[in-house]
């Protein structure tokens, strides 16, 4: 499995590490608000606003330049949009890899 890093928001950055540090301290505060907010939706069987949530983290999904983790949360935004809930256990490994990713942060 694919494993978060930093490539993309350096690259973007140009060698400028405040705003190496400041993308990441946008990344680190709104990831685990926005999953909370995911999985209530999800939970609550909200899975049309569920499906919004998951395009919202994706953005964070492709600046920690997950590609192949990106096109798995694009299918399940998808499907979540009609209801459909596979890919819901790889989205929530994505989710928790990203998590302990940043907590090395």
């Amino acid at each position: 499995m694919e494993k978060p890093n930093l490539l993309y928001i350096e690259s973007m950055s140009r060698g400028d590490d405040a705003f190496t540090q400041k993308i990441l301290d946008v990344v680190k505060k709104e990831f685990p608000q926005e999953l909370e907010i995911y999985k209530n939706n999800y939970k609550e069987g909200n899975y049309i606003t569920a499906s919004e949530n998951v395009h919202k983290i994706k953005h964070k999904i492709s600046l920690l330049g997950l590609e192949k983790s990106y096109e798995v949360a694009t299918c399940y935004e998808n499907n979540l949009k009609e209801n459909i809930t596979d890919f819901h256990d790889d989205f929530e490994e994505i989710m928790q890899m990203i998590s302990d990713y940043l907590l090395t942060f």
